[in-house]
């Protein structure tokens, strides 16, 4: 693999920004390293960070990059700071940075597939948040999305995060129906009619978060959504998040290499 320490300007920002990016590699003599490849073009998993986190902690706390080369799969771990992948009302427009703005210079940059069917999402806690929030805003981009012990239902979650929530959302009782409720996209995705992408869920059973991972799945299943749910004694910790990133990747829809 090769891995890649990005920084560029970001227009939808207006500053400086980073990411992180890993590429498929085939090295015959690499030691200790399975490497595959598709082709010249690269199927590609955004991966997306927590809140107290940054572009870099998927690299610092699992081994993603050996993950990924079993799978001969690109990834791109962007940096959006404590913004829940919104565009905030009280600063940046991180959610045309990470829907709009970054896939197309990603790709400018590197090597990715832009099929649909070669694009996944996936993240932890506020990044699972942001990979449903992508997955279902923009079923034609994305096969798939995954989300580890995600923040699933923000409107419960406000009452945590007050001074975070008020600079990111304004006044927080406009959440609920709207598009940054995940419930609310949940419906619209059905109403609509697109192709649904697939949906992957996973929680400990001892998580602050998991009885807001039950709410959310069954409301998925009840829209006849596709998601496959596991759930497992666990607390909020990358031990856990490391082990379940790679049930992940052998998740994801994945062409079947020639």
């Amino acid at each position: 693999m090769a891995f890649i320490d990005c920084h560029f300007h970001s227009e939808s920002l207006g500053v400086a920004a980073s990411m992180h990016v890993i590429l498929p590699q085939v090295a015959k003599s690499q030691i200790g390293l399975a490497s595959h490849a598709y082709g010249m073009k690269h199927p590609t998993l955004l991966l997306l960070h927590g809140l107290s986190d940054d572009h870099t902690i998927w690299m610092r706390r699992t081994s993603i990059e050996r993950y990924a080369s079993q799978h001969g799969i690109a990834v791109v771990m962007p940096a959006v700071n404590r913004s829940f992948y919104a565009d905030m009302a009280a600063g940046p427009k991180y959610w045309e940075f990470i829907s709009e703005e970054l896939p197309v210079l990603a790709r400018y940059f590197f090597p990715l597939a832009d099929e649909r069917e070669l694009n996944y999402v996936a993240g932890l806690s506020m990044g699972g948040y942001g990979a449903m929030k992508l997955a279902l805003s923009h079923p034609n981009r994305y096969a798939a999305g995954a989300s580890l012990s995600g923040a699933v239902d923000i409107v419960e979650r406000a009452a945590a995060f007050p001074n975070d929530f008020k600079l990111i959302y304004g006044d927080v009782t406009t959440i609920r129906n709207s598009p940054n409720d995940l419930f609310y996209l949940a419906n619209q995705l059905v109403a609509s009619e697109q192709e649904r992408p697939k949906l992957y869920q996973c929680c400990g059973t001892e998580d602050f978060l998991y009885e807001d991972n039950l709410r959310f799945r069954d409301h998925c299943l009840a829209q006849g959504l596709e998601t496959t749910y596991e759930e497992e004694s666990a607390t909020h910790e990358w031990g856990y998040w490391d082990h379940k990133i790679q049930r992940v990747l052998n998740w994801l829809p994945l062409p079947t290499r020639e």
